[in-house]
């Protein structure tokens, strides 16, 4: 606590004085919060433990900054971005805590709009015993949220990613029972649809290229379903992949450099052959 006293004391004093700090807006900020959390991801993705540390105190800098100026527009601060976020874990985890414990620390009910009247009770998850029934509980709790989601996709943001778009909307409706009974039964709807992309690709152009990346997208939210059931995050596989290619095709690159010729002037076999030789480095 002592720390984080003294993190939001700089963060005050800087937001006084520093000319950079003072004409910064919620606008402002914006990109870079998103470079930021992107630094974290790749942290996280390369268990680079010392960064790791390093980028959470640059995004906890923004999630500060953010209440910060929050609290100059007199619409909230630090303190209520804390007691939201406490209160609504309090609410969505009925099998650790009873209700009665919400807004104990602050006389406004939260996570509820000022005005609003809570939520129905939360007994009937309160069993809960076991990962997956804690998040299926999860998701029908924000259901029931008043304030709060009013469909279950309602909680995917529009501007995410696609591929963790069609991962977080599988697993939301997954966990209100919209689902394959057993994960190998996905195995046919793929294979539907590489036969559906496969045969609009065949088709004559003059069908139109919107058809052909219908096909395809329908093959990509197949494929990505298919990982969720098996426990595998797409984007991470993805990204491990993109690395992969990157590091075994610069190889291939610095080869042919060093042999004084230029990547596209090597025959395909020969870039091949460099290929199956940066796989076994």
């Amino acid at each position: 606590m002592e720390a984080f006293g003294r993190f939001l004391d700089v963060l005050d004093e800087l937001r006084q004085k520093c000319p950079w700090d003072m004409k910064q807006t919620n606008e402002s900020l914006r990109p870079n919060t998103i470079e930021e959390v992107y630094e974290l991801s790749a942290a996280l993705l390369d268990n680079d433990v010392p960064n790791i540390c390093k980028e959470l105190g640059d995004v906890l800098l923004h999630v500060a900054f953010y209440a910060r100026i929050g609290e100059e527009q007199e619409a909230f601060d630090m303190a209520d971005v804390c007691n939201r976020l406490t209160d609504k874990l309090i609410f969505r985890h009925p099998h650790i805590y009873h209700p009665s414990q919400i807004g104990k620390s602050h006389p406004r009910p939260l996570p509820f709009k000022e005005g609003e009247e809570e939520p129905v009770s939360t007994n009937q998850f309160s069993s809960a015993k076991t990962a997956d029934e804690v998040l299926q509980n999860w998701e029908q709790i924000k259901l029931r949220e008043k304030g709060g989601n009013k469909r279950v996709l309602d909680g995917v943001p529009a501007q995410l990613p696609s591929l963790i778009k069609a991962y977080r909307m599988t697993e939301k409706a997954a966990n209100v029972g919209f689902d394959w009974e057993r994960p190998s039964d996905v195995w046919a709807k793929v294979k539907e649809e590489i036969s559906e992309f496969e045969s609009a690709l065949c088709e004559d152009n003059n069908s139109g290229k919107n058809h052909k990346e219908e096909e395809l997208g329908d093959l990509i939210f197949s494929l990505v379903n298919a990982a969720r059931l098996y426990n595998i995050n797409p984007d991470t596989a993805l990204e491990l992949t993109n690395r992969k290619f990157r590091q075994r095709f610069q190889y291939v690159e610095e080869k042919v450099l060093a042999s004084g010729r230029q990547v596209s002037d090597v025959s395909l076999a020969e870039l091949d052959a460099l290929w199956n030789e940066a796989k076994k480095q």
